[in-house]
């Protein structure tokens, strides 16, 4: 099954959702994600200012960890899902600052890459213009407007999920992305 799921590393309904994802990747479910970068700091722009691909990395949140994520996922696929958890896990785990350098150096490097490697990958500015095209496609494409929203079948889906890496709680998102007369179901109180 071919579907896509958007992210930005500072949401942590994405962690959970691309942890179940890669979760069941990993544990042998016939799923094929592309893992579609959205930025988040881009959502909260106003009008007149630049957008973040525009911008030096130190002037809009997350937007260094998702060129770092970009540059893996499109020069080292093989080691994207491991460099994806890991940038999660920096911001949501270890509460690091995912726009400081070292800390986006430090997770590569705890995800079996040479920072160096990705680094040079961002400075070809490529990793950037792919954020552009991930998220300026999402929005144009299927109207997402925040992160996880998953991308199946021609229809967007926004959700969240509130376990981590539930890989039988994904399924069920599947299955109910494919039934296209529901158009929202929203909890009107969480119970925790």
């Amino acid at each position: 099954m071919r579907f896509e799921i958007t992210f930005d590393y500072l949401c942590p309904f994405a962690r959970n959702v691309n942890e179940a994802i890669v979760a069941g990747v990993r544990a042998g479910e016939p799923w094929e994600p592309t893992f579609r970068a959205f930025s988040l700091s881009q959502v909260h722009l106003e009008p007149d200012d630049p957008p973040v691909w525009a911008a030096s990395f130190d002037q809009a949140s997350g937007i260094l960890a998702l060129t770092w994520g970009l540059a893996v996922r499109d020069a080292f696929p093989d080691r994207f899902l491991d460099a994806h958890l890991a940038l999660f896990g920096a911001r949501h785990d270890q509460g690091l600052d995912i726009s400081d350098p070292d800390v986006v150096r430090q997770a590569m490097a705890g995800a079996g890459l040479d920072p160096d490697d990705v680094a040079a990958t961002v400075a070809t500015g490529v990793p950037l213009t792919a954020l552009e095209s991930d998220h300026t496609g999402a929005v144009a494409d299927y109207s997402v407007f925040g992160v996880p929203t998953l991308l199946l079948g021609g229809e967007g889906v926004y959700l969240r999920m509130m376990q981590r890496g539930d890989v039988e709680g994904f399924r069920r998102v599947l299955d109910m992305a494919a039934w296209t007369d529901l158009n929202e179901f929203k909890r009107t109180t969480i119970s925790r």
